[in-house]
């Protein structure tokens, strides 16, 4: 089957977008991380490592010839300008290789998930011809990222904040699964969705 239908799938930091994605792949169906895709376009031996490391120095890599994000992190963090020339750098090559990944060979199922935190903040919702929201109330995003990534809670309260607002990121949402509710209950929503999905667009 050529061309299959994307389906953006987002959600805030903690909310278990990928625990949701495994569930959809569990029923054979294809998904791309765009937070995967990041990581890999700057490996060792890749060009976009190769302009990164021309333009910020040999500094910016670690012993072993990788990205040091810590570092870059810092830069960006402190010189807007720079945050500029890295996201016109790698943009456009991220957006690249998540469309070749979201069409693989071989793959009959009508439709493929996109599982981006930033669908909506950047242009990769042009991708998704629907979107789907994995939602859980702020109270609860802070503790799960607290546990997994043993954040302070004000730093993940920061990362929050940044983010689109939840009630904005559920307006523009054309189905929702609430993350809150025991896993089983989620995978019954998931079911349902899928068979919705196979139903709109097989």
């Amino acid at each position: 089957m050529a061309d299959q239908v994307v389906i953006g799938l987002t959600g805030g930091i903690g909310s278990g977008k990928s625990t949701v994605a495994r569930q959809f792949g569990s029923l054979g169906v294809h998904w791309v991380d765009a937070d995967d895709v990041a990581r890999e376009v700057v490996e060792p031996g890749t060009p976009a490592l190769a302009a990164i490391a021309e333009h910020f120095g040999k500094d910016i890599l670690t012993n072993g010839g990788a990205l040091n994000r810590a570092s870059l992190r810092q830069i960006v963090f402190e010189q807007p300008e720079q945050r500029v020339w890295l996201e016109s750098l790698l943009h456009p090559i991220i957006r690249e290789e998540i469309v070749r990944q979201l069409h693989p060979h071989d793959y009959t199922l009508p439709y493929v998930l996109l599982v981006s935190p930033l669908l909506l903040e950047t242009d990769q919702h042009q991708l998704a011809e629907r979107v789907l929201v994995v939602d859980v109330p702020v109270d609860v995003q802070v503790e799960r990222t607290m546990a997994r990534d043993t954040n302070s809670r004000e730093q993940v309260e920061r990362i929050i904040a940044a983010q689109m607002p939840r009630e904005q990121r559920l307006a523009r949402a054309d189905a929702v699964i609430d993350n809150s509710q025991p896993s089983d209950r989620v995978l019954t929503e998931v079911c349902t969705l899928h068979e919705v999905f196979m139903v709109d667009f097989g």
